[in-house]
């Protein structure tokens, strides 16, 4: 697996309930601008069309690639997501339940070098959840600074 991009303001600003894998459908040269890792997975999320049971990622910018064909690709398009209906079916009852968001986390090729795009239910974090990472990860950044000292 080889890792593209990562959502990191993701991790920070939600909770993080369960990950998924999902293949996603490109056009044209867009796979090509993935490789050079070009796109943006900032203020990205999934959504789910209750009618036909399928999964869309909007906001997802993908730059289209200079040196690819001449046809011009629009780079905040909808990108439909690769899912089976069964799991579509059950993402979209916890989203009506739980209150949960699909957020893309990740990018990455998997193992045959295609393109994965790994979702996670989220619920937002409040102010003081964030506050309370910040220290949490300032506090063990520290103590691992005190360890390489003393060694």
């Amino acid at each position: 697996m080889k890792l593209i991009q990562k959502n990191k303001k993701a991790y920070f600003d939600f909770e993080i309930e369960e990950e998924i894998e999902a293949g996603i459908v490109l056009a044209g040269d867009e796979v090509k601008s993935i490789r050079k890792s070009t796109l943006s997975l900032k203020e990205s999320y999934a959504r789910i069309d209750r009618e036909r049971y399928e999964a869309y990622v909007v906001n997802l910018t993908i730059d289209s690639n200079p040196f690819g064909t001449h046809t011009k690709i629009n780079t905040k398009r909808e990108r439909k997501l690769l899912l089976h209906k069964n799991q579509i079916k059950r993402l979209l009852k916890k989203i009506e339940e739980k209150g949960l968001t699909l957020i893309p986390v990740e990018i990455y090729l998997n193992d045959r070098n295609i393109v994965k795009l790994k979702l996670a239910l989220c619920r937002g974090k409040r102010l003081f959840d964030k506050r309370e990472t910040i220290k949490r990860r300032d506090f063990e950044r520290d103590t691992e600074r005190d360890n390489k000292i003393r060694t």
